[in-house]
């Protein structure tokens, strides 16, 4: 029988273990032991590189390379399949162009960097001082997706879009620990606070030409789950089509894309394909609860030509639980939107095609990515202003903050 180190598990672990040589990180006091500069990483999904940003100052330091193997990987060394789902990533999903950065999360003593690549469907760990891959792992399937990090720092959860179900890997080793069952194409993964549970969805096939049609029923079984991280069993599972149409939103797509949820996990947010807006989900009374509308600013656009279904893609709230940050993706813009009026400003003039958003760890500031003119913003919650627009590389989706060792890069 295999041992599943979940993340409670390697809590208790920690209080019982002296750590010798393996520089095994479990804990926030054990990293500050090493000296680490707070960092924001950049995923550029279309040219494999990551920017390495300051985040106090929003300075870039460096740059890393997140596919140093790619010529070795294109090899496929004789998987057909592979080859094949490679070119279909690329010009499907990939909008011409192939994935090679979808999501990231360093290790808490900035040594590794452990990044999840589509296009080889697989997750690496860099080496952030010399480049180099330290560990890999397929999974199952032929693509990788969002990934989450446990609040301990020792696991990410990653899910495996063609594999349908989440892989749990040491963030050291890259040794599986454990995985759960999906339903069609795995896609956002967020840990609870206290590590206990894992909130994850699954959005269904999101490239169809019979998008116009309003076929929704054949993308598949999407469901929204929550997972006991000690033993990977269902806490609850439901298909949001029914919530939604319980609460007399029939015709949404029950596809959750991004989410966010209220500190406290009673209240979440989901964004939905083709919704320019998003709805929210009482997880005490299980019901959704309100449905927030926000601009469409191309109303004449059908649904086969939205990205990937993503009529908007990311969604944040503030630390104080008082205000969203929403990507616009379709629409081209940032709105900020007050939870208690739902009062609206919206920003069109920083960018094109936001793909993601997220609080700093202040919760004071959002980040967003623009993916069509290659930058990131760093948004005031309060007043609702840009204070940060920095350049980075081609196509950038996911932000994560992170560390770094003092003396890397220019720092």
């Amino acid at each position: 029988m295999k041992l599943i180190l979940t993340p409670r598990i390697k809590a208790a672990v920690l209080g019982l273990s002296v750590f010798a040589s393996t520089g095994l990180l479990f804990s926030e006091s054990v990293a500050a032991a090493v000296e680490t500069t707070p960092v924001i990483f950049v995923g550029n999904n279309w040219d494999g590189m990551i920017d390495v940003i300051d985040a106090s100052s929003y300075e870039p330091i460096a740059r890393l390379n997140g596919v140093p193997d790619k010529e070795e990987r294109k090899k496929f060394q004789g998987n057909i399949m592979g080859y094949i789902f490679f070119y279909i990533n690329r010009y499907i999903t990939g909008e011409g162009h192939d994935q090679f950065v979808d999501d990231m999360y360093s290790t808490l003593d900035g040594r590794l960097l452990v990044v999840s690549r589509p296009s080889f469907g697989d997750v690496v760990a860099l080496d952030i001082e010399s480049g180099a891959i330290e560990w890999r792992f397929e999974v199952d399937g032929l693509r990788s997706d969002h990934m989450a990090l446990s609040p301990d720092g020792t696991q990410v959860a990653v899910s495996a879009s063609t594999g349908n179900v989440v892989h749990l890997l040491n963030i050291e080793t890259g040794e599986e620990e454990g995985k759960f069952e999906s339903g069609a194409s795995p896609h956002e993964n967020v840990y609870s606070k206290d590590g206990s549970k894992i909130y994850h969805a699954s959005i269904g096939l999101v490239w169809s030409w019979w998008d116009s049609f309003s076929w929704d029923s054949l993308k598949g079984n999407r469901l929204f789950k929550v997972i006991d991280t000690d033993t990977l069993q269902e806490i609850k599972s439901f298909s949001l089509k029914d919530k939604l149409t319980d609460a007399g939103y029939e015709g949404l797509s029950s596809a959750i894309r991004p989410m966010t949820h209220t500190s406290d996990e009673r209240f979440f947010y989901f964004q939905l394909s083709f919704l320019h807006g998003f709805v929210e989900y009482d997880m005490l009374e299980d019901k959704v609860t309100n449905l927030i509308e926000l601009p469409n600013l191309i109303p004449d656009v059908s649904r086969n030509k939205y990205v990937n279904d993503s009529a908007h893609h990311g969604i944040a709230l503030s630390g104080d639980d008082t205000t969203f940050c929403v990507a616009g993706t379709m629409d081209d813009y940032v709105a900020i939107v007050d939870r208690a009026t739902l009062a609206t400003k919206i920003m069109t003039d920083l960018g094109t095609k936001p793909y993601w958003v997220t609080s700093d760890k202040s919760g004071e500031n959002c980040y967003v990515s623009w993916s069509g003119t290659d930058a990131v913003s760093v948004i005031s919650y309060a007043t609702g202003e840009e204070i940060a627009h920095i350049a980075v590389g081609d196509h950038p989706q996911r932000i994560r903050e992170g560390y770094v060792r003092k003396g890397w890069g220019n720092l």
